[in-house]
């Protein structure tokens, strides 16, 4: 069946704009799809419809201002992280778990939307967790390429580009994606502090370490954005929650790369996406399990 495009109202009157992607028989289980910084959610379109198939239904989304859920012009547009984690990921939940109210319900975030999830006020309506290349982005922790690229972007590309434009221009200048003004701004201070969005404060902090979902976090081994350090800090903050790491690296899987998007690519439909079926379902693991630290 073709995804059904659905508008959600966020609780300050901004529309969202999701993808439902329903089997054709019984749900036998529900995931809702957070998509990484300046990810479209038609990028998780053929992992989505894949799911489907095998009997899983799905829910993808923009956050305001990126995607389908972006205004004309994005200019002036207003729109923080703390909007998309606080009031777009919320209304996107409470749709989700009414679409699909009786199915055991996963949620699966692409690196940003991984680190989010403990922002939710209730999350344990979800039974776990699968993320994805999620980690902390303090620019020390990135990967090697990126790490020497970080100066440029946070400390030029970012402020130029938003004082030329009024947003973050991320298409023209080849980095991240187009993005609100105020998200850009609030991205850089977390990936300028060691505590990344931990250094939000206290409240946000102690959000994080009440969580009991269980956890499974993907590192891919050749991710050229974030590293497995920076991933391992990240889970640092869930004081509670069970949380173990999965190892990918393509040589293993007979692939030549993966990287930070690759999971979701249809390249990787035959060897990896079984694999995070299992993870969604919480099957037995194929891959290298680490226990969190």
């Amino acid at each position: 069946m073709p995804a059904e495009t659905v508008q959600i109202s966020t609780r300050d009157g901004h529309a969202l704009v999701a993808r439902v992607y329903a089997p054709a028989g019984v749900v036998q289980r529900a995931v809702l799809i957070g998509a990484a910084m300046g990810v479209p959610q038609r990028f998780y379109e053929a992992f989505a419809t894949w799911l489907s198939h095998q009997g899983v239904g799905v829910m993808t989304f923009d956050w305001r201002g990126t995607g389908e859920s972006a205004p004309r012009r994005l200019r002036g547009f207003k729109a923080s992280i703390t909007d998309w984690a606080a009031k777009d990921l919320p209304a996107v939940v409470d749709a989700f778990c009414a679409r699909w109210p009786d199915a055991p319900k996963t949620y699966l975030g692409h690196s940003l939307g991984g680190q989010l999830f403990g922002w939710l006020d209730q999350p344990e309506r979800f039974e776990r967790v699968l993320s994805v290349a999620s980690g902390n982005g303090y620019w020390r922790l990135n990967a090697p390429q990126v790490r020497m690229q970080a100066p440029l972007l946070w400390w030029v590309l970012a402020p130029v580009g938003i004082g030329l434009a009024g947003y973050f221009p991320g298409k023209k200048l080849g980095a991240v994606g187009d993005l609100p003004a105020a998200a850009m701004w609030q991205w850089r201070k977390w990936c300028l502090h060691p505590d990344y969005l931990g250094s939000e404060g206290a409240a946000v902090r102690a959000r994080y370490a009440s969580v009991q979902v269980p956890i499974t976090a993907v590192v891919l081994e050749d991710d050229e954005l974030v590293s497995p350090a920076g991933i391992r800090k990240l889970y640092q903050l869930y004081e509670k929650a069970p949380v173990h790491f999965e190892h990918l690296h393509p040589h293993q899987m007979g692939m030549k790369r993966i990287g930070h998007f690759g999971l979701f690519k249809a390249s990787s439909a035959e060897r990896l996406w079984p694999l995070a079926l299992g993870w969604l379902q919480g099957e037995p693991t194929q891959g290298k399990r680490e226990p969190a630290p």
